[in-house]
């Protein structure tokens, strides 16, 4: 596919409002831009400078999984949840009552990454593994009664307090699965 050509998605009217349905990226890319191969070749100078820096790092582990967790952290936010870095690192009774509901969602969130991590030696990336991974993201947290290790089955958004003025509106839940579905296999 010609990189330049390519559309993201497409806006489809549902009945009173347009979720964005997305394109499978899953091809083989070509482009006619030379700005492109600048910037593939600044990515791999910053993935060797990168490769290098662990070298030198006393606990690569410490220092990637003290990555795990700001991304954990800054990740949960966009679910309302409000943990600082110092509660996710502290023992649970030093962290306030009202707060350890969130901390809760971010060490699920980190147990999560890290198991499929780890599972992916096994395991190709599939929606096994994507589900797995939601089941023990939602395991005791707001949320764990609904189907958790299961793709969505309403309608949800991003900001607002509805669909009439949510900031965002992925794809319907009759898509979900279809587009879940595209692997490596699908490559044109």
């Amino acid at each position: 596919m010609e990189f330049e050509k390519f559309k993201a998605g497409r806006w489809v009217q549902r009945y009173r409002y347009k979720s964005f349905e997305p394109a499978p990226v899953n091809h083989e890319w070509t482009w006619q831009n030379s700005k492109i191969n600048q910037l593939l070749e600044s990515a791999n100078h910053a993935l060797g400078e990168l490769n290098a820096f662990s070298l030198i790092v006393p606990n690569v582990d410490l220092y990637i999984s003290m990555h795990v967790v700001k991304e954990a952290q800054t990740s949960s936010r966009i679910e309302g949840t409000q943990t600082g870095m110092d509660e996710v690192l502290l023992s649970e009774e030093y962290v306030r009552p009202e707060r350890r509901d969130d901390r809760r969602e971010v060490l699920n969130y980190i147990t999560a990454l890290n198991t499929a991590i780890d599972q992916l030696a096994e395991l190709p990336l599939s929606n096994r593994l994507l589900k797995e991974t939601h089941a023990i993201l939602m395991q005791g947290v707001r949320g764990e009664k609904k189907q958790p290790g299961e793709f969505r089955v309403s309608q949800n958004w991003i900001g607002g307090s509805s669909l009439s003025d949510a900031a965002f509106i992925p794809p319907h839940q009759e898509s979900v699965a279809e587009l879940m579905s595209c692997s490596s296999s699908d490559l044109i």
